[in-house]
């Protein structure tokens, strides 16, 4: 069993790799997309997951940690998903929220696994706490942009 200070790096590091991955996806998306109301919010999503990137390095740093750099298989096999999707679906924009929808739910669960750890530090908690709320706000745009569609 590792210290306490790499066990918090290891959750933290595992966010950090799907952080990486949804930046890509919202960026990705935002190329997929004609509609501008669509292509702004995804290029939103894609610069709020790149501050939170830099948030969770700061706190691994903090723990003295090693920052594990890039993104996931998973990530990278979503992405082109996505990219075969916008081609074959006639309702590319549709396709891109349903995505968007499913990935932040699925975010939003690996934040409350990773919250549910008793022994973070208050400092990690804050952060995720704060990046969960921005989430949970944006599903709710994303709500409401999928009934504008």
């Amino acid at each position: 069993m590792g210290t306490y200070s790499e066990n918090v790096g290891s959750k933290l590091n595992n966010l950090l790799e799907k952080t990486y991955d949804a930046e890509k996806g919202f960026k990705k998306a935002a190329d997929n997309v004609g509609h501008l109301g669509l292509k702004n919010y995804f290029s939103q999503k894609a610069q709020e997951r790149y501050n939170f990137g830099h948030e969770l390095k700061q706190e691994i740093k903090t723990f003295g940690q090693d920052v594990d750099k890039g993104g996931s298989v998973t990530g990278t096999l979503h992405r082109t998903w996505m990219d075969i999707k916008s081609v074959l679906s006639k309702d590319n924009e549709e396709s891109m929220l349903e995505e968007a929808i499913r990935g932040e739910k699925s975010a939003i669960e690996e934040y409350d696994e990773v919250l549910s750890e008793t022994t973070l530090p208050p400092s990690t908690q804050t952060i995720l706490m704060q990046q969960k709320n921005k989430i949970m706000d944006g599903l709710s745009s994303i709500r409401r942009l999928e009934d504008l569609n």
